[in-house]
């Protein structure tokens, strides 16, 4: 047991495998780094509210630079501490915890952590797990300066669950990372909720991203199973397919992707579902509601297979760019479209003719784009009426 009085960081260099040391309430000024298979622990707080309380966390403040916890050993475990003022140097991989190469199945557990650059970082290494945390960055920052909630880089097998970011550049950042779990976790204040960049068989569930700039990204990945996540309230899209094959989006939930500042000629308004360049992927019984546009394929997508989705209330529900003819379905099983006027004669629920998003006026504009000055007219808004 250890009080802000005692010299912290040598007790903690100096610890054996297996020893435990716990930090009794108070403000701790110091950096500390964890060499052996250690449990460094705080007070279990039952109020979230009291993690910068002095009087009941135990609060390691780093002084604005470096990392405030680096842990350089296998199978430590630090939990329930509140780190905060650590450094924003990116390059120097400044965090919040730091766990460097080969420090492999470290668990990070209800830690607070609030600062400027990465809340958890971990380079080169296997199972590490990190659960029920809160990640806090700084708001007045832009959000491309700011760290990542957790950053992974070469890590195989991370596990993520119950964790919560806010005000951050990405929520979770995964690159060159392979079969990471991510379950029940909340962002918000974010560029993305989760991104994951070069990364081999991951799987996400029961996560969500509201208020963010895009829900969740995947790209250049492969095979990732993303699973009964929500995106509400995001700017640019609420998921985007960039480059992926193999994976699987399933029962997902994206409401409200509307960018005030889109426009049509540059196509860069909210997307519910972006999918953008080449990949073979299946995308079945998601809902996509009030977005800018339901689904937006551009530069090479037509490989994805879409069925059983649902599009509610977008102001468009398709934009694809390109010129393959399309057609949507799976085992004769389309997708439901709220704007399609359709018939049913036998009554099987089903439309009897596919729907399409175009009408006769859109393939003349697309014949003679000279006559696009004529789209927000009265005429064609009568044309498309009648």
């Amino acid at each position: 047991r250890v009080t802000p009085a005692d010299d912290v960081a040598r007790i903690v260099e100096q610890a054996q495998p297996g020893d435990v040391i716990e930090l009794a309430p108070g403000l701790y000024q110091t950096r500390l780094v964890v060499r052996a298979a250690i449990t460094l622990r705080g007070p279990e707080l039952q109020d979230p509210k009291a993690a910068t309380d002095v009087s009941r966390a135990a609060v390691i403040d780093a002084s604005g630079r470096g990392s405030a916890i680096t842990v350089r050993v296998p199978g430590a475990v630090v939990e329930h501490i509140t780190a905060a003022n650590y450094g924003g140097n990116l390059y120097e991989r400044d965090a919040g915890v730091r766990v460097t190469d080969g420090a492999d199945n470290v668990v990070i557990r209800r830690m607070v952590l609030k600062g400027p650059g990465f809340g958890i970082r971990a380079d080169r290494l296997e199972g590490i797990r990190i659960e029920d945390c809160t990640i806090e960055g700084v708001r007045r920052m832009h959000v491309l300066d700011r760290g990542d909630g957790v950053f992974l880089n070469y890590v195989k097998r991370p596990v993520l669950t119950g964790n919560s970011a806010r005000n951050v550049r990405d929520g979770f950042y995964f690159e060159n990372v392979e079969q990471s779990v991510s379950r029940g976790n909340f962002f918000t204040g974010a560029q993305y909720g989760i991104h994951w960049m070069y990364t081999r068989g991951d799987s996400a569930w029961d996560n969500v991203s509201a208020g963010v700039i895009g829900g969740f990204a995947l790209m250049s990945s492969e095979r990732i199973h993303f699973e009964n996540n929500t995106a509400r309230k995001c700017v640019e899209f609420g998921i985007l397919l960039n480059v992926c094959d193999g994976c699987t989006v399933r029962g997902n939930r994206i409401e409200g992707v509307h960018n005030p500042r889109g426009r049509a000629a540059l196509d860069n308004e909210g997307k519910g579902l972006f999918i953008y360049g080449p990949g073979a992927n299946t995308v079945v019984r998601n809902w996509f509601a009030s977005a800018d546009v339901g689904v937006g394929v551009a530069l090479g997508g037509e490989g994805n297979v879409l069925s059983e989705n649902t599009f509610i209330d977008n102001k468009t529900q398709v934009r694809y760019v390109g010129r393959t003819p399309l057609e949507w379905s799976s085992n004769g099983r389309g997708n439901f479209w709220s704007t399609f006027m359709a018939w049913d004669f036998n009554g099987d629920g089903v439309a009897d003719k596919p729907y399409q998003p175009n009408d006769s006026l859109d393939r003349i504009f697309w014949i003679y784009p000279e006559a696009r000055f004529l789209m927000d007219s009265p005429v064609v808004v009568l044309l498309r009426w009648l």
